[in-house]
């Protein structure tokens, strides 16, 4: 089984941050109304996958989510940006 660290961008601009082992599944929730969306994502909907890092254990994507949530949003935007232009 593999697991996700994503980053969504918000309606609001802002960035979330988590980790799953459905990532398609996980989006849906987070747009969602009926859902188990993250109480910081329910009021900035709709989000859009904008970062995904696969990893073979939850320890590591929880570890990967812990390091990066920390970050200035600018250096989570440039992280994302870096993918983009690849």
């Amino acid at each position: 089984m593999a697991y996700d660290f994503y980053i969504v961008r918000c309606s609001d601009g802002s960035l979330y941050c988590g980790q799953t082992n459905d990532i398609q599944k996980r989006i849906k929730e987070h747009n969602s109304s009926k859902s188990r969306s993250a109480k910081y994502t329910k009021i900035r909907r709709p989000v859009t996958l904008v970062y995904r890092e696969e990893f073979t254990t939850l320890q590591l994507a929880m570890k990967r989510e812990w390091q990066v949530k920390k970050w200035a949003k600018a250096k989570k935007e440039a992280l994302i940006s870096k993918i983009r232009n690849c």
